[in-house]
């Protein structure tokens, strides 16, 4: 603790300006470590194991249509080359009404224009798919950002 015992030249009247902020200080720190070691007593969390983030590999079901458009924007389906959409939209319309419905998987190549990549995507709701799904190439969780 300070202690204030008057002027040099013996003035003692003279106004004290500075505040004196030790006890404060003192205080808070004293605060501080109450607050510390009463919040877990009086905070019960109950223990509970939370999920694990897990990253599962698509696993394609025999209900899943997988559509292949290359840069050129030539379509395939099974490694079998589609000539426009029309063969597209005939193969999807037969797909479309079984039960259940199959999804549509569009694997588009990285250079490949948005044109051919809609046009996929617009025959098959003109055809009544449901759901119209990209598939994409994960990020490698190793490389450096």
């Amino acid at each position: 603790m300070s202690m204030s015992v008057g002027s040099e030249s013996g003035d003692e009247d003279a106004v004290m300006s500075e505040i004196n902020t030790t006890p404060l200080v003192d205080i808070m720190l004293v605060l501080l470590i109450i607050f510390l070691i009463t919040s877990p007593v009086v905070l019960k969390l109950q223990r509970v194991n939370l999920p694990s983030e897990t990253n599962q590999a698509l696993k394609p079901s025999p209900t899943t249509v997988n559509i292949v458009v290359n840069k050129d924007g030539d379509m395939y389906f099974n490694q079998t080359r589609l000539a426009d959409t029309t063969e597209l939209f005939e193969f999807l319309k037969k797909e479309s009404v079984k039960l259940p419905q199959p999804e549509v998987h569009v694997r588009g190549d990285q250079g490949t224009r948005y044109e051919f990549v809609g046009k996929v995507v617009y025959t098959a709701q003109r055809a009544g798919i449901q759901k119209v799904g990209f598939i994409t190439e994960p990020p490698d969780k190793m490389a450096p950002k």
